[in-house]
């Protein structure tokens, strides 16, 4: 080595190719989503069943129960009264379908493939969650055209249209998450399907299709402070243009507390049953 090459010393190590970023998490969920509602196309039967069984169910009540049930001179013709209860059931039914479809993606080695690829847990219960919203808000807009066609007149502006959405957008997206963390939990689809019916009662102790004084007294406490009812309340107010109070308000922090909940408790879920 000569000496100004001494002097000089080492030549300075030219840095090498910057590795490309690959997709953020918003990505992965966004590409997760299109896969859970191609796979929803698929599964035709259970897309049938979560749309049939509330329509059913609204039929049902209106036709061979509504004559029975008397809910106050407000309300006019028992359509009216029921439909904002058979939207909520609705988003229950189809909520439920994301706890099979995580379970299955835990049983079948899914997501270890995901992982793998260094996609975390949270976009891929975020696209799970995501699917699941698409198919409730075609589910819900279907339900509403057959309330329509028997006979539901809704009486909301535009504003309150806007607040209705707001309420059933939160309430799909808590009780798919809560699906999430059931699916999580299970161990496999069937038990996870089995789990999701309680959710999906929910709508029963409450204002759904009776009103609560025609209980029994000992169910008033939990039908009136359940987090369905203030939901169905506002709807019910905002749909038929009757005073709401703060009914969506209390809705919507209700949604909240449950999406915060669901999400803090399916993350820990994953990390234990990918370890």
């Amino acid at each position: 080595m000569s000496e100004a090459a001494a002097v000089r010393g080492p030549a300075p190590r030219r840095p090498g190719p910057r590795r490309a970023a690959g997709p953020g998490p918003f990505a992965h969920a966004l590409v997760l989503a299109g896969r859970g509602l191609r796979i929803s196309r698929r599964n035709t039967d259970a897309a049938i069943m979560s749309l049939a069984l509330p329509i059913m169910l609204m039929l049902i009540f209106v036709y061979f129960f509504g004559g029975a049930i008397e809910t106050g001179a407000d309300h006019g013709a028992y359509v009216m009264y029921v439909v904002p209860g058979v939207l909520l059931l609705c988003a229950g039914f189809g909520a439920a379908t994301t706890a099979a479809a995580v379970s299955e993606d835990m049983k079948g080695g899914v997501i270890d493939r995901f992982r793998s690829l260094d996609v975390g847990g949270t976009p891929i219960l975020a696209g799970h969650v995501a699917a699941s919203t698409v198919r409730n808000l075609l589910a819900t807009a279907l339900v509403l055209g057959v309330a329509l066609l028997i006979g539901f007149r809704p009486a909301a502006d535009g504003g309150a249209w806007l607040v209705v959405a707001a309420v059933l957008v939160a309430y799909i997206v808590a009780l798919s998450w809560i699906s999430a963390a059931i699916g999580l939990l299970a161990r496999t689809p069937e038990a996870a399907s089995g789990f999701t019916f309680f959710m999906s009662f929910l709508p029963y102790p409450s204002s759904a299709f009776v009103p609560i004084d025609s209980m029994p007294g000992w169910l008033h406490g939990f039908a009136e402070h359940q987090p369905i009812t203030p939901a169905i309340e506002a709807l019910r107010g905002l749909l038929l243009g009757l005073p709401v109070g703060d009914a969506p308000w209390i809705a919507l922090a209700w949604a909240a507390g449950l999406l915060t909940s669901a999400v803090g408790l399916s993350g820990v879920l994953f990390r234990l049953r990918t370890r």
